[in-house]
């Protein structure tokens, strides 16, 4: 059935085959290449067109054009909070034992990484005060960027009535 001859064809055929592939890959590797060329610069990669971009510093203003934290603060809705609490769960409780993150239970007024028993990263456990308001909302706008380096992945809330109903939840179920 299989003589010498077929298993030779067989051979050539895979063998063609596969140079085929490599000199087709070797073609469009060629016409399509996206990484650097050996003239640009370390790290620099030669861009097809720009993007422009508006500076750093029109969020900053956009931010401060809304209701300052403070009047926001004031009309805060602890019921509407607990609904915001629900992203916290995951990771915090108000029950007085801790989680995967430290609990929360009388966190308003409470000293900065103050829970025993809890592992705080050196970003938290660096920094001094109490957990005010005005802080906690800092920290919860984006918590990488108040504490560089902290364990806590959440990106933070971008609403300023989130944070403000949050905080009012936390200060009546812990106070």
């Amino acid at each position: 059935m299989f003589d010498t001859m077929t298993l030779t064809k067989a051979g050539g055929a895979l063998c063609g085959s596969l140079l085929i592939l490599l000199l087709g890959n070797w073609a469009a590797e060629g016409l399509y290449h996206t990484g650097p060329s050996g003239h640009v610069a370390e790290g620099e990669l030669a861009q097809a067109y720009a993007i422009e971009v508006a500076e750093a510093g029109g969020g900053e203003e956009a931010a401060e054009e809304g209701p300052a934290f403070a009047e926001v603060f004031a009309a805060a809705d602890p019921a509407a909070g607990e609904r915001v609490f629900g992203k916290c769960k995951a990771c915090h409780k108000i029950d007085g034992t801790n989680g995967v993150g430290p609990h929360l239970d009388g966190v308003v007024g409470r000293d900065i990484a103050s829970v025993e028993g809890f592992a705080y990263s050196d970003a938290l456990s660096g920094l001094e005060g109490t957990w005010t308001p005005e802080t906690m909302e800092a920290f919860l706008a984006n918590p990488k960027g108040y504490a560089p380096g902290t364990k806590m992945t959440f990106a933070g809330l971008p609403k300023v009535a989130d944070r403000a109903n949050v905080i009012a939840y936390l200060a009546a179920a812990g106070g």
